[in-house]
């Protein structure tokens, strides 16, 4: 039974499907951005494309040798430096590395914290257009129906309802009024 109860929670539960809009609606307002970035690059794209067709390739050359020389030099100076100072004590590599593990489960659990509450944003966010599109087309249907049927006018009452009539009690046959008498308690 308890398959069965985490089934039917699993799919009884909306927010995948909300997480999903969210992301859907995300993309659509990214995809608005899209034409303003491609204008900017065609006005942009006329001076760089002249900017590159003037550049001497000998100077660039030139530049990036000297700087791979430049980052082969630190990099070695690094990679020296840290050899030379590597501590070969295995007890100090031991903690290290169990203080590494440590650090590691700590960033991980605070990435899946991170990943759980922008799963909760984005799905709220995807409720929130749900939302928006479910009551667009509640009005968009609204006015259809205003279009085809024409506006409902408002019914006046004028009749005020009526009291109930009160019942006169029954006479009984020697005359006497009939009364309800209480069942005998036992």
């Amino acid at each position: 039974m308890a398959i069965t109860d985490d089934l039917r929670k699993s799919l009884s539960d909306p927010k995948p499907l909300y997480f999903a809009a969210g992301t859907a609606d995300l993309a659509f307002r990214q995809a608005k951005k899209v034409p303003g970035l491609v204008e900017q690059l065609r006005a942009e794209a006329p001076a760089r494309i002249e900017a590159v067709r003037n550049t001497d390739p000998k100077a660039v050359q030139e530049r990036a040798a000297a700087r791979a020389k430049e980052a082969q030099e630190t990099l070695q100076g690094r990679v020296n430096e840290f050899l030379g100072t590597l501590d070969v004590d295995l007890k100090k590599l031991g903690e290290s590395a169990q203080d590494l593990a440590l650090r590691g489960v700590g960033v991980a659990a605070e990435y899946a914290v991170r990943v759980r509450e922008t799963y909760e944003k984005v799905a709220e966010q995807g409720e929130q257009a749900v939302r928006t599109w479910r009551g667009e087309a509640a009005e968009e249907i609204e006015d259809l129906a205003i279009a085809v049927e024409g506006k409902p006018e408002p019914v006046e009452v004028t009749e005020e309802p009526k009291p109930a009539a009160k019942k006169a009690p029954t006479p009984r046959k020697n005359g006497a009024t009939a009364k309800k008498t209480p069942p005998p308690a036992m």
